[in-house]
């Protein structure tokens, strides 16, 4: 599709309605390839790029697209984009700041409430006629019990909002923000020692990084509270699946609610998913019909700010302005 004098790559396709805005003011390709040759082939003549969860954006590869001028993320998680080689060539960052913090804390008391309730597992149980034996089973709720957020960004402080309406008790821990900002965001502040050591849930919205890289290990694992459940929403790669997979088959974990894995799609090994106190959608937290659109909306809006010589608002690396 061509209608303007910019090429700009999608990695996945994105809202209609985004696609429609893009299209009006630039060629739109999309960049599909698998391995990094492919991948810098279809952006070697591009001007903008918009990346979702596919696609990794390494200074190898911006090495090979002399015109590209600005990256946005399609959502906030930067992990698979190399931030400071785009810095070094004076190339924005964009993300889609709070397109999608309803969705995905929406998605996190999804599953923290369909994991305390057994839901896929009474679901089935009903379809096989055992309706009398379900209801003498007694299930987890929400109201009274301590949620751990782990991350009190846009997202989990949107979390921390909704569990005060659920009757909970939030807990923040959050090395980035001071205990007051914390406490400001809705939770009390406190290490994650104590975190783990409190909350009957732990909800994780933290970005990968290299300190976050499996921050839920062995040890830290062993920290929770007996009987607690885990929500990840954030980044699979927070998590040690081995680790977690052993605390919930040894019982001393109740299950756990993921929406996101390392790698993507998981490989058939995983013992996770063979784990019936472990539920598992596939990415999809920020995956509704509102969400998705202010996320392709913004992400081209944030391209063709730059593209048009104007300052994106919403670049993470605005030092390569004040060079």
């Amino acid at each position: 599709m061509t209608g303007g004098p910019f090429t700009v790559c999608l990695t996945e396709p994105i809202h209609p309605d985004g696609e429609a805005l893009l299209a009006r003011a630039a060629a739109v390709r999309y960049a599909t390839g698998h391995d990094e040759a492919a991948f810098a082939a279809a952006l070697g003549e591009a001007d903008g790029l918009i990346v979702r969860v596919k696609g990794r954006v390494t200074e190898s590869l911006l090495a090979r697209c002399p015109r590209l001028k600005v990256i946005a993320r399609h959502g906030v998680g930067v992990d698979n984009v190399d931030v400071a080689a785009a810095t070094r060539r004076r190339i924005p960052v964009c993300v889609t700041l709070g397109a999608n913090t309803e969705a995905v804390a929406e998605h996190a008391f999804l599953l923290m409430l369909a994991v305390g309730k057994r839901l896929v597992a009474v679901n089935a149980g009903v379809r096989r006629g055992a309706w009398d034996a379900l209801r003498r089973d007694l299930y987890a709720g929400l109201c009274g019990r301590t949620l751990g957020i782990v991350g009190m960004g846009r997202v989990g402080a949107r979390v921390a909002a909704l569990a005060g309406a659920f009757g909970m008790r939030p807990l923040g821990y959050d090395p980035a923000l001071p205990a007051e900002e914390i406490r400001r965001r809705g939770a009390a502040p406190v290490d994650l020692a104590s975190l783990l050591r409190e909350a009957d849930i732990v909800s994780l919205h933290a970005p990968l990084t290299p300190e976050t890289q499996h921050l839920l290990n062995g040890e830290t694992i062993g920290m929770m509270k007996p009987g607690a459940i885990l929500v990840n929403t954030s980044r699979g790669a927070l998590v040690d699946d081995a680790a977690l997979s052993e605390a919930i088959r040894s019982g001393r974990l109740a299950g756990a609610g993921i929406d996101v894995m390392e790698p993507e799609p998981p490989h058939p090994d995983n013992p996770l998913l063979a784990l019936e106190q472990v539920l598992i959608t596939p990415h999809i937290a920020a995956h509704t019909e509102d969400s998705m659109r202010r996320m392709a909306v913004t992400a081209v809006e944030q391209v063709l700010m730059a593209l048009e010589g104007k300052r994106p608002t919403m670049a993470i690396n605005p030092e390569i302005w004040e060079r």
